[in-house]
Parts: C-alpha cells; structure tokens; sequence
C-alpha cells in the first residue's frame, strides 16, 4: 500500500465514490422497471429511516477515529492511536447493536409517524416490514466504517475507496437479481420483493467487510511502529475524545437525514390534505425526492464526500501542528476543487434534466419537474457539508451545533409553509419543500464561511480570485449547449435515443468549460501545471502496447 497526499486522497477517494454512486444510479434502471413507483416509494421509506439510525450507530465514529490517528501520528503517539483504535471498535460494536434493537422493536411506532392513516398506498405493515429487514444491515456497517477510518487516518485511501466499490457492486447485484426473481420469476409480493431488495445492504456489507479486514491483517507491519514517547493518554481520556469528535459528525450526517424524514412526514400529506392531490401522485413526488432523484443527486454530492475523506486527517494534521499557512491553503483548495466540479455539473443535469430521467426511468412529467430542481439541493448539500466538515475539524464543535439547529429549523419551519406559498403564486407546490432545503443547506453553509474567516483568519483570497471564473465557465458551457438545442432536441420520447444526445450535450459542455478554464490558467493553478501530462501518462498505461 502507498500513503497519500491531500490531493491523491481526494482524487482516489473522489473516484471510488464517484464508481459506487454510478453503480448506485444505474441499478435503479431495472429496479424501477421492476418494482414501480409503488415499490420505490416503499424503497425509499426504509432506506431513509435506515440511514438515521445508521448515522447514529456510526456516531460519526470513522472520521473521528481518522481524524485521531492523523494528529497522533503527526505527534508519535503510535501506541496511543492503537488504542484509540480498539477501543472505536467496542464502542461501534454496542451502538450498533443498540440501534438495531430500537429500530428492529419500534419499526411499527416509526412506519406510523412516516404514512399517519392516510389510505392508498403503502401500509404501516409493510413499511414496518422493510425496515426490520434492513436492520439487520447496523450490525455489520459500524465496524466496517471503523476500519475504514483507520486506514484514512494513516493516509491510506485506496483500500476504503475499493472496500466501497466492493460492498456497492454485491449489494446492487443482490438487489437487482433478488428483485427480479421475487416478482418475475416467484411471484412473491411488491413488499416481499423490496424486502429482499433492502437485504441487500447486509449482503454488501458483509463483503466489503470480509475485505478490509483481510487487507488490515495482511499489511499489520505498516501501522505497528514503535513509539518513541511513553503512553500519557488514558483509555477514559480517548473514550472522551472519541465521543467529543464524534458527535459533530453524527448531527451532521443525521441532520442532513432529518432533513429528508421533514419531507417524508410532511409532503405527502400537505401535498394530499391541504393541496389536493391524489395519493398516487403525491407519494410519486416523494419517491422522486427521496429516491429516483436523490439517486442522480449522488453525482453531485460524491464529490464533495471525497474530498472530505482526504480533508479530514490532512487538515487535522495541520491544525495539530498549529501550521496555519497549511490550513488556509488545504481550505481554500478544497472549495477551489469543489466548486470546479459540481457547480458545472449541476446546471449540466438541470439542463439535461429531462434527456437523463428518461434514460434511467422512462417518462415522467413529475419526474422532469421534480428533478430539475431538486439537483440544486445536492449543490448546497455539498457546500454545506464540506464547510461543516471544516469547522468540525478545527474543534469549533458549539458553533457546529449551532450551524445545524439554525439549519434543521429553517427546513422545518419553512417546509409547509413554502409548499402553501408556491401553490398560491401558481408555481410547482413542492418546489416549496426543495426550496426550504436549499435554505436549510445555504444559511449554515454562510455562517460557517464567516466563522471561518473570523475566528480561524482563513483567507479566502485565493478561493475567490477563481470563482468568477468557475461561474463565468460555466455561464458559457449553458450557453454552448443551449447553442446545441438549436440544432438538436434536448430529449427524446425514445428512451435509448437519449443516450446518445447527452454524450453529445455533455461532451460540448465538457469542452467548453474546460478549454476556458485552461485558457484562464484555473486548472493548472487548482491541480497543478503538469496534471493534464500526467493524466496522459495514466490512460497510456491502460492502452494496449503496439
């Protein structure tokens, strides 16, 4: 195995997410034709529940457990991070088995609160059904994450990328084949068939586990050194320390779960009580928003995820050796890196919002609507996430706290509101509930970027020499293919006709974008000046000798 630099650990833990959420939004092509609408919206209830409760028996455990390792490494403190290491497995083990207990027992209590006693659609029997089974799944993940942290804490970003791809590939494939031979082939019920469905988190996990367990006993000798500094930390001080880094992280990643369980309580009935529309309809709108769209949004949002995973023992590293010049420099090309990618990936999508739905789903007026929208959710969600990350990192946990309640309660607050103010002024009613998403993501997002700035003097000079560029970039990659929709259709009623017509959109929008931000020297300034020569190099290592 090799160590990684900050920008290695983000490229490679970037692509192995990018690979597992390609994986993740292909698969829904024949899930979809399989299970419907119906089934999806089913899908997503226990999917969404699941990653509650999955967040809080992680309890943010493998970034802190990283991020441990990172500053006593960079400290030499060797036999204290082994023990910060044993002692994060025991306290993954018993938070995952509690949180599949309380889950597994009150499953019917929270189908209840999702669907209420509204009729028509999916039944508390059912929904309670899906969740137990995909319990079983908080057994294994824990432990598995921790591992993961362990070896992003020593920099060793590959194995976790592919135990990720390993536990996505099992997993979908077991979802597609169990589905498929559930509902054509055994003719078992929709219900049953999702059951099988959601089992394949458990399936996958266990995989990708069976592998970074083999891959830690096999390369032991590399994170055993001997230390040169007695042990001064007690198992009671890295219990607290643990936990201290931990839930930052936890309410991060159950707030931004909470977020889409306002909509799952909310939209559905507000959408069927107080607007009118049919059952069918409003729960077809809530399976775009927490599964067929949230699916596509994973293009977007991974990248941000991989970033982070590299952020995390890099930047913790530097702010542990006080190397301020490193801080401002590792935050300032993280936004650099982000924004590159996913602000010009996000107009692509709404642009192409209608060509890629059919491709993956088929037609669907709801779905186009729903799709060109939500996709700016996953923009801010990256931004916010990031930025939190941040702020966690340099130990400024209150105003983490305060960051996400500000959040949380401006989604909540808004959420019904925004949905009754669309309606009245004509536009799409749920593009209420997104909106009040987007703002839920924004204001912390700011507060933290002032924070930043104030307490933490990071200068933002560099990051903000380049944004006008990445904005006017992308300005001329939308015009460029608006150019296009001169000549061509932007969609196609024949679903495999689309395939071709976003190759062809995207690659004008790709070469657009890039050729300007190569012009304005953006890339070689973010990546390096030699990046594009050493990409060259890569491809022709994969390219057959002549």
């Amino acid at each position: 195995m090799k160590k990684n630099s900050f920008m290695q650990g983000a490229f490679i833990a970037t692509i192995g997410i990018v690979i597992t959420k390609i994986i993740g939004i292909l698969y829904v092509i024949p899930f979809y034709s399989i299970i419907g609408e119906k089934g999806g919206a089913l899908y997503g209830y226990a999917y969404n529940i699941y990653n509650i409760f999955l967040n809080i028996s992680i309890a943010g455990i493998p970034m802190a457990i990283s991020k441990i390792i990172s500053e006593y490494n960079a400290l030499g403190l060797y036999a204290d991070k082994e023990k910060a290491f044993k002692i994060g497995k025991k306290i993954a083990i018993a938070l995952s088995i509690i949180s599949f207990i309380v889950l597994f027992f009150f499953a019917p209590t929270i189908a209840y609160l999702i669907i209420g006693d509204i009729e028509g659609g999916n039944s508390i029997e059912e929904i309670t059904f899906v969740i137990r089974v995909i319990s079983s799944a908080i057994i294994i993940v824990p432990i598995l994450s921790v591992y993961r942290g362990y070896f992003q804490g020593h920099k060793y970003i590959k194995p976790t990328s592919v135990s990720q791809v390993i536990e996505q590939i099992v997993r979908v494939s077991f979802i597609i084949i169990g589905s498929f031979l559930a509902m054509r082939v055994f003719n078992f019920s929709l219900t049953t068939s999702v059951g099988i469905a959601v089992f394949g988190a458990t399936i996958g996990a266990f995989s990708s586990y069976s592998y970074i367990i083999r891959k830690y006993y096999r390369n032991r000798s590399l994170f055993l050194k001997k230390s040169n500094k007695e042990s001064t930390v007690s198992d009671k001080e890295i219990f607290k320390l643990i936990i201290l880094y931990s839930l930052p992280l936890v309410f991060i990643d159950v707030f931004k779960s909470i977020y889409n369980s306002v909509d799952m309580m909310t939209v559905v009935r507000t959408l069927v009580n107080d607007i009118g529309y049919a059952i069918s309809d409003a729960e077809g709108i809530m399976s775009v928003i927490s599964t067929w769209g949230s699916k596509l949004n994973m293009i977007v949002t991974s990248i941000g995820v991989g970033i982070v995973v590299s952020l995390v023992p890099n930047l913790s590293e530097s702010f542990v050796i006080n190397d301020q010049k490193e801080i401002n420099k590792k935050i300032n090309r993280t936004f650099e890196i982000l924004l590159f990618f996913i602000l010009p990936m996000t107009i692509g999508l709404s642009l192409l919002s209608k060509a890629v739905w059919m491709i993956f789903y088929g037609y669907s007026d709801l779905g186009f609507i729903t799709f060109s929208y939500s996709i700016f959710a996953a923009l801010f969600l990256s931004l916010f996430s990031t930025t939190i990350s941040m702020v966690q990192i340099l130990k400024d946990y209150k105003f983490v706290a305060i960051s996400l309640i500000t959040g949380f309660l401006l989604k909540v607050l808004l959420n019904i509101p925004l949905i009754h103010l669309f309606d009245k002024l004509g536009i799409t009613p749920h593009y209420g509930n997104i909106t009040a998403t987007i703002i839920g993501y924004f204001v912390p997002f700011l507060i933290c970027i002032i924070r930043l700035r104030k307490k933490f003097k990071v200068d933002f000079h560099d990051f903000e020499s380049k944004l006008p560029h990445i904005i006017f970039g992308t300005a001329l990659m939308s015009v460029a293919i608006a150019s296009v929709g001169l000549i061509l259709p932007m969609y196609s009623m024949n679903r495999l006709t689309n395939i071709p017509l976003v190759i062809i959109y995207t690659l004008v929008g790709i070469s657009v974008y890039t050729f300007y931000m190569w012009k304005m020297k953006i890339i070689d300034n973010i990546f390096g000046k030699d990046i594009l020569s050493k990409l060259l190099i890569k491809i022709k290592r994969f390219l057959p000798n002549k």
